[in-house]
């Protein structure tokens, strides 16, 4: 356990420095606490001893004394956060502080290199800990905390705690007066705590207990000790006085069977044990992300703990190494959540797991089998059972990854205009170095191509031999052979996606070698090459499905009047500005000039869609620029538009295509940050592929989501034409619904020493950021505590939450750092699109600092998105959630002083107001159900109804609470008397129902109105200028109208579509309704099998009522 002082065994950031002064209360120190980052500390774990008791493990720490009722009261733990950690005194109205009791209980701390403790897998493990006992944090109301020292009766009998103002037979529950135990911060107590922020979700758990459903609120400081706390109490009332049969039908289990099975094979010659390197492969085999070294070490120490001096290994010595280095605890917690408190899922408890907390539609028993048969290595696979080495199996596979496989293939719409889509673009593709003085390599077409850019540049000038060269011009860079390179983009052009390649021709060279290019291209490309001319009477590009197999040339173009064989056109030179800034030393933008060169008939014609255009103004582009005309930008001019007219830089984008490079002055080849221009819809950011980093992880793992095909499908608000979308918004975007994205970081596995740290030898000392980034309104990012000494399985615990206002442009990143006092190095990151996110229990793989998968190292974690207003896809998509209770808010539809159009407006009025009423009630009724159930906003239906089951359960077993589902709403019908709490959340459970009912019944309609006031109101686009003119709007007032009038077109498609989402979202409520009455036996047609209706101890929650108030 984490003894006072302990800060859950990290002596980092969050732990409570040891107390020295046994005279108030605190600790005297027996051993000196050395370099907390040195081999010897212990990675920060003490261990606490008294002579009249021996040690148990607990947690982090281990501790032994004779307890006495001193509660000394410490003032931070892990379990709540302190903004300051040295200053301020505490106020004895919030603390209360233990050291005035008269006893004291005497300790000693000692520190040792080798853990003591052994890693919680068992429910056994759990009741010696609780026997041995914990110091948690009892929580009061009006914000009162109290440091106690809670144990577990050694006949399992009661609960106590001290010391306590109560007679001690009084600071006690009875364990047999449990109701339930509850994970959170979910009760009354919890939820009006005036500290509520400063708790820890993890560390807070609840006992409701008394037939007054009275609550018992603690936080521990750990959420390692918390997870022992639940499980161990929830086995006890789950089995009562047959806890200790239990537990001893449960050793001989199936783990041990295998382990004892694999050692036997080993041991060939069975003579009862087996060399050391052998005994070292073996476990290595089995846990591939274990170190050789580590194990060998961990056998060598346990045969000097034991004063053996052979090399060989006994089967008992194998299986207790094993299970100290392989034993996943944050996996056993899990697994006991959803096992019905076995040590192993049956098939049914596989099923509810994957459909309450994986997100996964329609599982089957059949399902449930396969991956049994596929991950169990024991002979449980042939009894349908899922062990804790089968289950950490599965959890670690693809088949728990945190991308979801439906976007490793193409899976948008692939039949929209070009510009509607993201494109993976490429600069100065054939560097593989800085553009300066780097190499050009023909293997920088071969990377970007195999990456699924669908972009290139080659930078083209006059070679020797009449023959083109590519290198970056006014440069120190090496030269490539253009033929070679053409060579090398025909071999890989479609090697990652059959989608177009647009070849950027940045071209210096004579007419001559023009007309070499020509030849090469025709020659090598042959009918690749897309030259159509664009037929004039389109709107928009072509799709990349019309363009499948296709290469596009982006180049300058001869004027159609132009009748000769050449012509003079702009030159485009993005190198010319670096030569001329490094010369002059300037750093101006419009420093350079208009140059222009002679062009070939033969290379124009070659152009089609893709024709380079200088950029002028926005006004100019949408009064003149064709659809297949494109400009580029320097990242500077770019970002300029982007911050002075971020609404017409998407409107521009919406049509034309834009090209987005970085600036000549990054003579490193940095990378621009591609979100900045991505939010304002521009289609080729070009990034260079040859530096890793921060801007290359937002691309890589941007173009992930539709099957790395290079093309990405922009949000719908970027490509409708009627549409308001300002890139730099900080708040909501009208019509989107936003998401909360809950991200739990649990663990982490088989983190490596960061190459070229040696400073700390191979410590490790570990801590996650979670970055979100998107547009402004989005950006954000969260980091956990530094686990200290750990690289191989550090437990971080910590949840956070975002708000995502554009989830189809949020990307989410994971950087795990080594902590160090010199600077934090780079141990590994993976990022991915919000929209790729799996819910559930996830394992993140991470990737080193240029992209390689490091094998065997992941994240942990536990994610969940819900709606705050509807929406969302309802099979990954959790159920609404309430942040606070507020004013109901609607949206609101701006004037444009036209008469006629602000009538039709208003007519969509009252239809909104019903829209968002039929949302809200919903949504409101979701949330209160939730919370009498005692369950967090990040659980769904199906959880709520699997907590109540065993409520719902009389005396002799018998449902006093069943549910009807014949009807298309089940009804939940009583059997006989219930308490009060009860009838509460039968009342709840109603208004789901009747607001089910009332939003799928209505919507319909009150869509139909909506969409019907979009369709009259854009009737008057097309003449909304001489409408206005009449009205005698001019210049500002008719710019205003425009823009009021694309937000109401705005709100109303958003308005129309929150609706429709709403309505799947309610008819996926109560299909888990009806999916949980059936798997826990509360429907009515099985009510009255008790067999059938046994209750689930999985995930147990009922209401309560505020804990007494007088005893603390």
């Amino acid at each position: 356990m984490a003894e006072p002082g302990g800060g859950g065994g990290s002596a980092g950031e969050g732990s409570v420095p040891l107390p020295i002064d046994s005279a108030n209360g605190k600790l005297p120190l027996t051993a000196s606490n050395g370099d907390r980052r040195s081999g010897e500390s212990n990675g920060g774990k003490c261990k606490i001893e008294n002579t009249s008791s021996s040690g148990v493990s607990n947690g982090d720490c281990t501790r032994s004394d004779s307890r006495d009722d001193s509660g000394s009261a410490q003032p931070e733990s892990p379990g709540i956060d302190k903004v300051d950690k040295q200053g301020l005194p505490r106020r004895s109205s919030i603390i209360k502080d233990g050291t005035k009791q008269k006893r004291e209980r005497k300790k000693t701390v000692s520190f040792s290199s080798m853990p003591a403790e052994k890693k919680i897998s068992s429910a056994s493990d759990c009741i010696n800990a609780m026997v041995e006992g914990s110091e948690l944090k009892k929580v009061r109301s009006n914000s009162r905390i109290y440091h106690r020292y809670f144990l577990l009766d050694a006949d399992m009998q009661s609960l106590r705690w001290e010391p306590s103002k109560k007679d001690s037979e009084k600071a006690k529950i009875d364990i047999k007066s449990v109701k339930e135990v509850r994970t959170g911060k979910n009760t009354d107590i919890f939820r009006s705590n005036g500290i509520y922020d400063q708790i820890s979700e993890d560390c807070a758990f609840s006992i409701i207990y008394g037939d007054n459903y009275e609550s018992l609120d603690l936080v521990a400081n750990s959420a390692d000790v918390a997870n022992i706390w639940v499980t161990g109490l929830r086995y006890l009332i789950s089995y009562g006085k047959h806890t200790l049969d239990m537990i001893e039908s449960f050793q001989d289990n199936m783990r041990m069977s295998w382990l004892s099975q694999m050692f036997r094979e080993v041991d060939e010659q069975n003579v009862g044990q087996v060399p050391l390197c052998k005994a070292v492969q073996f476990i290595k085999k089995l846990n591939p992300g274990l170190k050789s070294s580590k194990i060998e070490l961990k056998f060598k120490e346990l045969h000097k703990a034991k004063e053996k001096s052979h090399v060989g290994v006994t089967q008992d010595e194998f299986i207790e190494v094993f299970h100290e280095l392989c034993t996943r605890p944050e996996i056993y917690f899990l697994l006991v959540q959803f096992s019905s408190n076995k040590e192993y899922l049956d098939t049914k408890d596989l099923m509810m797991f994957l459909e309450a907390e994986q997100g996964v539609a329609q599982v089957t028993e059949e399902i449930s089998l396969d991956i049994i048969k596929k991950y169990e290595p024991s002979k449980g696979q042939e009894k349908g059972c899922l062990s804790l080495d089968g289950f950490t199996n599965y959890l670690i596979s693809p088949d728990c990854s945190i991308f979801d496989p439906e976007h490793k293939k193409v899976c948008q719409d692939m039949t929209q205009s070009l510009s509607h889509y993201y494109i993976n673009s490429s600069h100065n593709t054939y560097l593989i170095e800085d553009q300066f003085r780097g190499p050009s390599d023909i293997t920088g077409y071969i990377r970007a191509l195999k990456m699924g850019c669908r972009s290139v540049e080659l930078d083209v000038w006059d070679g020797p031999d009449n023959e083109p060269v590519i290198y970056t011009g006014h440069t120190m860079t090496t030269q490539i052979v253009f033929r070679s390179v053409i060579d090398i983009i025909n071999k890989y052009v479609f090697h990652a996606s059959e989608f177009p390649l647009i070849l950027c021709l940045e071209n210096h060279c004579s007419v001559k070698q023009q007309k070499v290019m020509v030849q090469h291209m025709k020659k090598i490309l042959g009918d690749k090459l897309y030259t159509t001319p664009p037929n004039a009477e389109d709107q928009y590009l072509p799709s990349p499905e019309a363009l499948k197999g296709k290469i596009l040339i982006k180049a300058k173009k001869l004027p159609p009047e132009c009748s000769g064989f050449e012509g003079d056109v702009t030159d485009e030179d993005e190198g010319i500005e670096m030569s001329q800034r490094v010369e002059k030393g300037e750093d101006q933008p419009n420093t350079v000039p208009v140059k222009r060169i002679q062009l070939c008939k033969e290379l124009s014609d070659l152009v089609s869609l893709c024709k380079s255009v200088q950029f002028t103004d926005f006004q100019t582009s949408f009064q003149s620029q064709k659809y297949w005309e494109v400009c580029s930008f320097n990242e500077v001019a770019a970002g300029k538009y982007a911050n002075e007219s971020p609404g017409d830089f998407v409107n521009y984008n919406k049509k034309l295509l834009s090209r987005i490079f970085p600036s000549p002055m990054r003579i490193d080849s940095s990378n621009m940050n591609p979100q900045d221009y991505w939010k304002c819809g521009c289609q080729i950011v070009a990034m260079n592929f040859q530096t890793p980093g921060l801007m290359m992880d937002l691309n890589i793992g941007w173009f992930r989501q539709n099957g790395n095909c290079g093309f990405v499908l922009r949000p719908s608000i970027m490509r409708e034409e009627v549409s308001f979308f300002s890139a730099n918004t900080k708040d909501s975007v009208p019509g989107v619904s936003p998401q909360l994205l809950h991200i739990k970081i649990i663990s982490g596995q088989n983190f490596p020493k960061p190459k070229g740290s040696g400073a700390k030898g191979d410590v490790v000392d570990p801590y996650v950021y979670v970055e979100i980034h998107g547009i402004p309104a989005d950006c954000a990012e969260q980091r956990t505590k530094t686990v200290h000494q750990n690289g191989d399985n550090p437990i971080f615990d910590e949840s956070f939450e975002f708000q995502i206002n554009l989830p189809e442009l949020t990307m989410v990143r994971f950087v795990v750092l080594d902590d160090d006092y010199i600077g934090d190095e780079f141990i590994g990151q993976y990022t991915i699109p919000f929209e790729c996110l799996q819910p559930g229990y996830r394992h993140v793989p991470l990737q080193s600092l240029t992209g390689d998968i490091l094998a065997h190292t992941s994240l942990f974690v536990h994610v969940a998105i819900t709606n705050r207003r509807g929406g969302g896809k309802p099979h990954k998509r959790g159920l609404s959630v309430r942040k606070a209770k507020k004013a109901r808010d609607y949206a609101s539809m701006r004037t444009l002083l036209i008469k006629t159009i602000d009538e039709v407006f208003k007519n969509a009025i009252q239809p909104i107001r019903e829209a968002t009423d039929l949302r809200e009630n919903m949504q409101n009724a979701v949330v209160s159900f939730k919370e009498l159930c005692g369950l967090s906003p990040v659980a769904n239906l199906m959880q709520c109804i699997m907590a109540l089951s065993t409520r719902l359960a009389g005396p002799d077993n018998t449902p006093v609470v069943v549910m009807n589902l014949t009807d298309q709403y089940p009804t939940m019908e009583l059997q006989g008397a219930v308490p009060e709490v009860m009838k509460r959340i039968l009342t709840a459970y109603d208004s789901i129902i009747q607001s089910s009912k009332a939003l799928i019944e209505n919507s319909d309609i009150v869509y139909e109105k909506i969409v019907q006031c979009q369709k009259t109101a854009m009737e008057f686009h097309e003449n909304l200028n001489s409408i206005g003119a009449k009205e005698g709007l001019k210049e500002r007032k008719m710019l205003k109208a425009i823009e009021s009038f694309t937000w109401n077109i705005t709100i109303l498609k958003g308005q129309a579509d929150l609706l429709k989402y709403a309505k799947t979202e309610t008819m996926e409520n109560l299909k888990q309704i009806h999916y949980a009455a059936v798997s826990c036996g509360l429907n009515k047609a099985t009510a009255g099998n008790a067999e059938v209706s046994k209750p689930r101890r999985s995930l147990e929650a009922i209401p309560e009522k505020a804990g007494d108030e007088t005893g603390d």
